[in-house]
Order: C-alpha cells, then structure tokens, then sequence
C-alpha cells in the first residue's frame, strides 16, 4: 500500500471519528434538553400546587377567625342573657319584697321554674362550639353549666369529641 493511501485512510477516520463525537454531543444535548423542559414542568406544577395550598390554607385561617369570632359573640350574647335574667330575678325579688302578699323566696323559685321551663335545661345550659386542638384536629366542645335557684354557677365542664366529617 502506499504511503498517500494510509494518509487518505488516516484521515477518513480522523474525519469518521469527528462526525461521530459531533453526532453522539447533539444526541447528548437532546437529550439534556429533554430533561431541562421536563423539570421545568414539574416546577410549575409545584408551583401550582403550592399556591392551592397557600389558598386552602388561607381560606381556612378565615374560617378559623370567623368560627373565634362567633365563638366570641355567643360567650358575649350568652354573658348578656344571663346578666338580663339575673337582674330580671332580682326585679321579681323586689317586687316581692313590696307586694305584702308575696313571698321574696317564692317568687325566686317560681322565677327560676319558669326559666328552667323556658329553656328545657333544668338549670343546666350549654354552648357548643368548634374548634382545633393542638395537634391541629377539628374537635367538637361543649361547655356545660349548672346553676343553683340563687343563678350562681355550681358546676362548669368541657367536653371534647372529635369531629366527624360527614
């Protein structure tokens, strides 16, 4: 073989070998591209479902403020009832005291079993409310009072329960 032929076979390798890296670099860069646009996907779904959560999460902040808020305004509407009664009680005492046919004791007890009749409770009344544990589990609470004929409390309980979703 002479010697300009090993040079042409030389260099169609050399140029064989060229174009092959060249070929296998763009399949390479193909490839990584692919993936590049694949993440960049699940990025934006991330981010999609990083802003619902921030949604819910606000949406149920409001939920929680506003159940506070209620919670807030029955303890107070609630607190005002009973002051209303108690002087209300204290009116039917004082007329009774005045009236000389009326007994003071009577017309207290005759008061406290109209009350009692009113509200279906016997001296007993309740307020329930919803709320979150610390665990961050929704409970139901119920808070239980019982009164005695003077309207002082005798007995104050809470009870808890988890909620049910249905």
């Amino acid at each position: 073989m002479s010697t300009g032929a090993i040079i042409a076979i030389v260099i169609g390798a050399v140029i064989v070998l060229a174009l092959l890296w060249f070929a296998l670099r763009a399949s390479r860069e193909r490839r990584l591209d692919t993936r590049r646009e694949q993440a960049r996907e699940i990025r934006r779904e991330a981010e999609v479902g990083t802003a619902k959560a921030d949604r819910s999460r606000a949406e149920a902040d409001a939920q929680a403020a506003e159940a506070r808020r209620q919670d807030a305004l029955a303890r107070e509407r609630a607190a005002s009832a009973d002051e209303q009664h108690r002087e209300a009680r204290e009116r039917h005492i004082e007329a009774a005291e005045k009236d000389p046919d009326a007994d003071p004791d009577e017309a207290a007890a005759e008061f406290d079993r109209r009350r009692a009749e009113t509200t279906g409770t016997a001296g007993t009344e309740t307020a329930g409310t919803t709320g979150t544990t610390a665990d961050d589990r929704s409970v139901e609470r119920e808070q239980r009072f019982e009164r005695d004929p003077e309207g002082d409390v005798v007995r104050d309980e809470t009870y808890e329960q988890p909620r049910t979703n249905s």
